[in-house]
């Protein structure tokens, strides 16, 4: 499909992603970090669930929501990089209507997922170190099946009227989408309708939905940090602090590249245009990549399992 005259109507049957906008002749090169992300989030968030899944002594709450966070950076960087290396390596930008709106979709699904998990686990340390004495009665198996699916039905309902709202929309601009992957801003943006609805309900997730569950996570440490300094030792004190050293570091790979992406976005007209691309960039690649090497290196109980794994994959292959 041509880009349509700036004042026809149309229905868009497919649209083209450019990619990153005045990097163009470096697409080759940024392909390469690009694949290698890919494959070490693969392989990283794929080892974890194997760990967490097939060891039983690993199957209390905190690694099953581990287990949750490994399955949802699996879906984020599955439904965005593939294309991203499409569109890099075969200048195959093309995508279809419904398949940038399925991609749109679990882009800010898995989005929304992640920051409620990362909610849950806060609650679990919190639990864990607060309240000790009731953490195998408050946090059993079926209360965390309950806040997984919470998790879902929440992602959802959240996510998905912005399809409703852009499959409202009349576009008759252009169907080139300057971007590497289908982001809802940048659909809405390209409609001739007025689109104050749609930004101000990406905005009220991004600040009522994100926002409170960044303010729950801070609001949790806070009283983590409280009931740790009480502790009588230091040992015990230090201990408490070593397991919630992953999850920290986790929060803030996880929202540190979100938020600046989003006020970013609110002065896009001093930032470059490919600046802001590879800024939303990163909170697709970046933590789906470090979340497993942050849980391997600084969980000894993971730790030792991926040594014993890799320890048998050896022999094995040097038997044979």
């Amino acid at each position: 499909m041509m880009p349509a005259d700036n004042h026809t109507l149309f229905d868009p049957v497919t649209y083209i992603l450019t990619g990153i906008t005045g990097t163009e002749e470096s697409h080759d090169w940024i392909s390469i970090p690009f694949c290698l992300m890919y494959v070490a989030t693969l392989f990283g968030n794929s080892l974890l669930l194997l760990i967490i899944l097939t060891e039983q002594s690993l199957h209390e709450p905190m690694y099953l929501f581990i287990s949750m966070l490994a399955a949802a950076d699996l879906l984020l960087s599955t439904t965005t990089v593939p294309k991203m290396l499409a569109l890099f390596w075969f200048r195959a930008g093309e995508i279809s209507f419904a398949g940038c709106l399925t991609q749109m979709f679990f882009i800010h699904v898995s989005f929304i997922a992640e920051s409620a998990i990362l909610l849950a686990m806060a609650f679990d340390r919190y639990v864990a170190i607060c309240d000790p004495l009731r953490y195998t009665t408050r946090l059993t198996k079926s209360v965390i099946g309950k806040m997984g699916l919470t998790v879902v039905t929440r992602s959802f309902c959240i996510i998905f009227p912005l399809i409703f709202l852009v499959k409202q929309l009349k576009f008759c601009r252009t169907n080139l989408l300057p971007h590497n992957y289908c982001d809802y801003v940048g659909i809405a943006r390209l409609a001739c309708d007025d689109i104050r609805v749609s930004v101000w309900y990406g905005v009220a997730v991004a600040i009522f939905v994100i926002g409170l569950d960044a303010v729950l996570i801070a609001v949790s440490y806070g009283l983590i940090l409280k009931a740790v300094f009480r502790l009588p030792s230091k040992h015990a004190r230090l201990k408490a602090l070593r397991t919630c050293s992953s999850h920290v570091c986790v929060i803030l790979m996880f929202y540190t590249p979100a938020f600046f992406s989003f006020f970013a976005h609110q002065f896009g007209h001093i930032i470059p245009g490919y600046i802001l691309i590879l800024l939303a960039n990163l909170y697709v690649l970046i933590p789906p990549m470090l979340n497993p090497i942050v849980y391997a290196v600084t969980t000894k109980e993971i730790l030792k399992r991926v040594i014993n794994l890799f320890y048998r994959c050896c022999s094995r292959s040097f038997l044979l």
